[in-house]
């Protein structure tokens, strides 16, 4: 029976936010769950968090949360009919209001956009539909001509492409949205708009150890800075709406693979997000360039895929998630699936835990294992292993309830809270009941992997084969 190993993100909203959409979505096959704090209110937030807890402890499936903070989304202020028409060359004032009651004026309550651009900078209005080009300034204002003809209404949003501009990543929202999403104990926090490495040391001195940090990489600036944004994250989000309206839409798919590869160079999650199944919010069924669009993922390695408003809104979530948990399947049970590659060199495995970790990689493909076991206090064991791709879903043993929640974002992962072990014979019988838990038969080979002392948290040193259902195997 294959076990699926890309994991399933949702996004929940209205759709799914009573416990009984939770469990059908969860059911259908959700491992972790998204809280979008742009259109969240506190208490309903909270009403989830609880109920997706409560479900976790029923079921003894660890499943992670993360509260995506809506960043500084830049936006237009007010028009005194609600809209303005722009014209094909028509040239526009652009002045630092919140609203404008004069004729062929657009207001843009932010000074930053206007300290950072000149003439010839590009402007992207309402998702990328409207453009516009500035022309020059006139003092204060800016003048721009419009590219392209539209209604461009009260509050949309503005995209600077090729600008980095100097905002925090945080805004007072995103403050105190994050001081709620640590109180309810989430598991990640995503970060929108990241420009570069200080966004996330920012967040990182308000965040501390309580959540790790998953950096959403949605303009071109984040790409120059792409290494040192991964090192400083615990996860990365591909975020492909605003990414393809700052960028050309022929350079999304070639950044996808480029940041999905150097994710995975250095064992840290990455997930891809928008438009997955997008036809599905309303559609029973998806479009086949969705199928392929998420086949095209699982095959690039990615950790997890994102469904955002076919889960918050849409018509049919539960079904959008069986969908998607098809298509993963299917990609990966194809004998020619490329999502057991790995992209880093074996002269990065300088540790005896890396050596540890590829062994076990190479043993589950040779002796084609059922599982890897993987007994691990700061997830770090499992994270590695998971690094490595190996031929067989990976079991994490953790006695933390913490750690196991956000190891269910990671490629492969199920992990199981469990007490310490002590002896090399404990070791054994929890990995082969955890095994036979998971649906494993007796005889299947199993590959185990831990650090020696037992119960502290140290380097993994130890590999052992076993068979399910023999305490001592004949491997």
């Amino acid at each position: 029976m294959h076990q699926r190993l890309c994991k399933i993100v949702s996004t929940i909203g209205p759709a799914t936010s009573s416990p009984d959409m939770l469990r059908m979505i969860h059911e259908a096959g959700v491992n972790v769950f998204r809280l979008n704090m742009s259109h969240g209110q506190h208490d309903k937030l909270r009403n989830v968090v609880k109920s997706i807890r409560e479900m976790q402890v029923e079921t003894g499936v660890a499943t992670a949360i993360f509260a995506d903070l809506q960043g500084p989304k830049i936006r237009t202020g007010t028009f005194e009919d609600g809209s303005i028409q722009l014209r094909y060359g028509q040239g526009y004032r652009l002045v630092n209001a919140a609203s404008t009651t004069e004729e062929g004026v657009i207001p843009v309550p932010h000074q930053e956009v206007f300290d950072a651009l000149d003439e010839g900078a590009v402007i992207k209005l309402d998702d990328g539909k409207l453009q516009m080009t500035v022309t020059g300034r006139d003092g204060d204002v800016l003048l721009a001509r419009a590219d392209a003809m539209g209604t461009l209404s009260d509050r949309k949003g503005i995209n600077i492409p090729d600008r980095s501009l100097p905002i925090s990543a945080l805004t007072e929202k995103d403050r105190e949205d994050l001081e709620f999403a640590l109180s309810m104990k989430v598991d990640y926090i995503a970060l929108s708009f990241v420009q570069r490495p200080s966004d996330v040391h920012e967040a990182r001195e308000l965040i501390g150890d309580k959540a790790g940090i998953i950096s959403k990489i949605e303009k071109p600036s984040a790409i120059e800075h792409l290494d040192e944004i991964i090192e400083a994250s615990d996860a990365i989000m591909v975020a492909r709406g605003d990414l393809g309206v700052e960028c050309p839409v022929e350079d999304v798919p070639i950044m996808q693979r480029r940041i999905i590869r150097a994710c995975r160079r250095v064992g840290k999650p990455v997930i891809v997000a928008t438009h997955m199944l997008e036809s599905m919010v309303e559609s029973k069924a998806p479009t086949r360039a969705e199928a392929s669009d998420i086949s095209s993922a699982v095959n690039q390695g990615a950790d997890a895929v994102m469904l955002s408003a076919e889960t918050a809104v849409g018509s049919h979530p539960q079904t959008a998630v069986a969908i998607m948990d098809r298509v993963i399947s299917a990609t990966e049970r194809d004998p020619e699936t490329a999502c057991y590659a790995i992209f880093h060199s074996e002269e990065d495995h300088s540790t005896t835990a890396d050596a540890v970790s590829l062994s076990a990689r190479r043993i589950t493909e040779v002796l084609e294992c059922r599982f890897a076991v993987a007994y691990t206090n700061t997830g770090s064991t499992a994270r590695r292993l998971a690094r490595d791709r190996p031929y067989a879903p990976i079991l994490a043993a953790t006695p933390n309830v913490e750690v196991a929640q956000s190891l269910s974002l990671c490629w492969g992962v199920t992990a199981k809270v469990t007490e310490d072990i002590s002896d090399f014979g404990e070791m054994i019988a929890r990995a082969d009941t955890l095994a036979s838990e998971a649906s494993g038969e007796n005889g299947e080979r199993i590959v185990i992997l831990s650090g020696f002392p037992f119960g502290r948290s140290g380097k993994t040193n130890t590999l052992k084969i076993s068979r399910i259902g023999a305490i001592e195997d004949d491997s």
